[in-house]
């Protein structure tokens, strides 16, 4: 179940260095083809990084937040052409969390690295220094680059209880109930 898959998930930074496996890439790869898009019209790319060395430059994309997609031994940087759909950012969330949700089914841990509307650390944007890594044709943007692998130590799902249920409103905004027992 999926609410299952939500309480028990939570972003990993520190992996194992151990790599996938061809059968988790290939599920992984199929769940990000699987995702929705407006109207179909899959402005979406994926790109699969497993080389260290790309792994590296990719931890370098932002000033800080990425760090930890050096260690990931898969890194999936989500793309699109902004041009084939007016909600490419919306569509390319979409196929990230069901690439995260996925890779948590599996036993596999993850965590997103948002690039769009980011600073590299040499004052050019996010976009520029993986348009250049990733060669990129100029029309694409990145969203995020997801980084997978097998958890270095666990880490258990938030408690219901400490979930924020004051932002949960019942038929208009201001009207909270607590449903906890």
């Amino acid at each position: 179940m999926v609410l299952d898959l939500l309480k028990q998930r939570r972003s990993i930074r520190a992996f194992k260095s151990d790599p996938l496996t061809p059968e988790e890439i290939d599920t992984l790869t199929e769940a990000l083809l699987r995702s929705p898009s407006s109207r179909g019209r899959n402005p979406w790319e994926f790109i699969l990084v497993t080389d260290p060395d790309l792994r590296d430059k990719l931890a370098q994309a932002k000033a800080h937040g990425a760090e930890f997609l050096r260690e990931a031994p898969l890194a999936v940087a989500v793309v699109a052409d902004p041009g084939k759909c007016d909600v490419w950012i919306e569509d390319c969330a979409i196929a990230a969390i069901l690439l995260q949700m996925t890779a948590e089914s599996l036993g596999l841990g993850s965590c997103w690295a948002q690039m769009r509307l980011r600073s590299h650390k040499d004052g050019r944007s996010s976009q520029e220094h993986l348009k250049e890594i990733l060669q990129l044709p100029e029309v694409y943007q990145v969203l995020a680059v997801i980084g997978i692998g097998h958890p270095a130590e666990p880490k258990i799902g938030h408690r219901r209880e400490d979930l924020p249920w004051n932002k949960i409103h019942r038929q208009r905004f201001g009207q909270v109930e607590d449903p906890r027992p």
